[in-house]
């Protein structure tokens, strides 16, 4: 039986080692969720904000916030966050009206590993907006499904 040091755990969990493989999302499942939120459609990079710090302490509560560009005559109708080292990587939506006002949210999620959270805007007219940020988690979450 091999005896695996406290400090060698916590390094290799904070590199995400050490999690079954059934505790992430598929690969390409992130993808194919914003391919679904587009429609089919182009996403593109900007006029949204995804503001997550890159180093987490503890996943079961990660703060982050998300801000959209709203163009005057335009309207934003939603924002969805994904984490892809999550179980279910479909974070949050937000729903959004015409008399929103602005489109910023802000919430707390958990993160189940290291990993890259993303951020779509979806507006009125079709039109789709991305960011993304890699987040490195040294106390993992999730973990029990």
């Amino acid at each position: 039986m091999m005896v695996l040091p406290r400090r060698a755990f916590v390094l290799m969990a904070a590199a995400g080692v050490v999690l079954p493989a059934g505790v992430r999302a598929k690969p390409g499942e992130v993808e194919a969720l914003i391919r679904a939120v587009a429609g089919g459609g182009v996403v593109r990079a900007g006029r949204v904000r995804l503001a997550v710090p890159e180093l987490v302490e503890n996943g079961n509560a990660v703060g982050i916030s998300v801000g959209a560009e709203v163009p005057a005559g335009a309207v934003l109708t939603d924002i969805h966050v994904f984490a892809d080292g999550n179980p279910r990587p479909g974070v949050a939506h937000f729903r959004f009206g015409r008399l929103s006002g602005g489109g910023k949210v802000a919430t707390r999620i958990r993160l189940a590993t290291s990993q890259t959270v993303h951020a779509v805007a979806v507006f009125a007219d079709g039109s789709c907006w991305h960011d993304s940020v890699s987040v490195l988690v040294t106390l993992s979450a999730c973990l029990d499904d």
